[in-house]
């Protein structure tokens, strides 16, 4: 038997086969654009997430025949979307992405009413679902009267694998309007950004069953047998599952265009105030937290954009041993930032430069400045109680070991290294489908890959790191105070 998962990401699709031990067959990927039509908006065609859904499992159809023992399909899905449905399950406009920032004024005005933190364990950031539809009934009536159904990008593919309109609890999270502990929809949030109970998906947890694949694509993609589509989970709860990221002490630091340290979690400790992301697993009874920040390798991408070099080329440059902070200082705030500042007008800025600045004081000052913010929601999740084991370092930012060794100095903890292959959330999609199409233990089934080399913090940058960082964050006011925020 064979078993599917799908990473709907921001920028591309990826499709993972795997057998029946979760031993990857082989993948496949498809990519789409995003749409920025003004500053600080960040849109995507759902349609265009089918279509790549089409051409990764046409792509693993033509190379894989294991595909047609299908038994199982798992969906992870880029998180807080608002893919918007009329009553006949039409699109009514591009999803909003959760990078996109036009609904700041309406999250901090929900932020701010009673209730709201303690009922969903976070603050309300701009990126978040809810506010964001607070912005259509504002800026688009006619489309907000039509809404029917509201969904997340994973559940959006879900409603098209199976025709049913399903949501699991580790996605749901993170729309404000779910009651995180109660793993529930919350009647007092749903009212408070004025949206109804039957606007909403059913919920189920990531490893149970949302439903049976449709026939028709069953019959399109040559399946042999009655195919189980998961729960399935947000990006970061996937990832956590394909890591095996499931119990206290155990978590990750992923380096990809967003900066995420995440800690798995045994029971629910919310704390609002440390702008730290408290959210649902995708398997029952477990959560996890995880400090965000929005530019990580994106920041060595937009270096990358504006030097006409590769960012593996910039930070290749700086070898592998990392060196003390230099005198030029990054602040990775292209996007503005979640943890720990909640600021959706805080921009980036360079300081320090001289005329004897070249690229790579300047990537040396990206990697330095990415690092700081990761230890800033590595102390954050420190102020929650969250405590870390193991610490494993994931994404594409991660084949720095330059970079890796800044952020465990940083933060004081070991980070191990996963052997090549697949563990991320392509992998923790697939085993969500397994465990909904077998119904085997989670715990049987989302174990830690090979660790294959371990990353220490450098005894000899401790100290200059350290003071670094306490200048960067001395810094920030006066970033913030630049007047340069706002959305351009």
């Amino acid at each position: 038997m064979s078993y599917l998962g799908i990473d709907l990401g921001t920028s591309g699709l990826r499709a993972l086969l795997v057998d029946d031990e979760g031993r990857p067959l082989g993948s496949a990927e498809a990519h789409y654009p995003v749409a920025n039509p003004h500053p600080g908006w960040s849109e995507q065609d759902p349609a265009q997430w089918i279509v790549a859904l089409h051409e990764a499992v046409d792509a693993l159809r033509d190379g894989h025949p294991e595909l047609v023992t299908l038994r199982g399909i798992g969906v992870a899905g880029h998180m807080h979307g608002a893919t918007l449905l009329d009553r006949a399950g039409k699109v009514l406009r591009p999803c909003i992405l959760w990078n996109d920032t036009r609904s700041a004024r309406e999250a901090a005005a929900l932020d701010a009413l009673p209730g709201v933190r303690e009922a969903s364990g976070n603050i309300v950031f701009p990126g978040f679902t809810a506010p964001k539809l607070l912005w259509v009934e504002t800026h688009e009536p006619q489309i907000f009267a039509r809404i029917a159904r509201v969904l997340l990008p994973a559940a959006y593919l879900n409603l098209y694998l199976t025709g049913e309109a399903v949501a699991d609890m580790s996605d749901s999270a993170g729309t404000a309007w779910l009651d995180t502990g109660a793993r529930d929809w919350s009647d007092a949030l749903l009212a408070a950004g004025h949206m109804r109970p039957d606007q909403m998906p059913r919920l189920v947890e990531g490893s149970a069953a949302a439903g049976q694949l449709r026939q028709s694509l069953a019959s399109d993609w040559g399946l042999s047998g009655p195919v189980t589509v998961a729960g399935g989970a947000g990006d970061n709860a996937a990832a956590a599952c394909g890591i095996g990221a499931l119990a206290e002490g155990q978590g990750f630091v992923s380096l990809g265009t967003s900066g995420v340290v995440l800690a798995a979690r045994d029971g629910y400790a919310p704390d609002p105030a440390t702008a730290v992301h408290t959210f649902c697993h995708a398997v029952p009874g477990r959560w996890y937290q995880m400090g965000v920040m929005l530019s990580a390798t994106d920041s060595l991408n937009w270096l990358g954009r504006i030097t006409g070099e590769s960012p593996a080329a910039l930070a290749s440059a700086l070898g592998d041993r990392a060196q003390a902070p230099g005198t030029v200082r990054f602040f990775p705030y292209l996007s503005g930032e979640r943890t720990p500042h909640n600021d959706a007008d805080l921009r980036g800025a360079f300081a320090g430069m001289a005329t004897a600045t070249d690229r790579a004081a300047l990537t040396r000052a990206v990697l330095e400045g990415v690092a700081y913010g990761l230890a800033d929601s590595f102390l954050a999740l420190g102020a929650t109680g969250a405590r870390f084991d193991s610490l494993m370092a994931i994404g594409g930012g991660a084949r720095s070991r330059y970079w890796l060794e800044l952020i465990a100095t940083l933060v004081g903890r070991p980070l191990t290294l996963p052997g090549d292959g697949e563990f991320g959330a392509a992998l923790g999609a697939a085993r969500l489908g397994m465990a909904a199409a077998t119904g085997e233990a989670v715990e049987t089934l989302m174990t830690p890959p090979p660790v294959v080399a371990e990353i220490d913090p450098r005894a000899d940058l401790r100290q200059a790191l350290t003071e670094g960082h306490a200048a960067f964050r001395a810094a920030i006011p006066a970033v913030r105070a630049l007047g340069l925020g706002g959305s351009a």
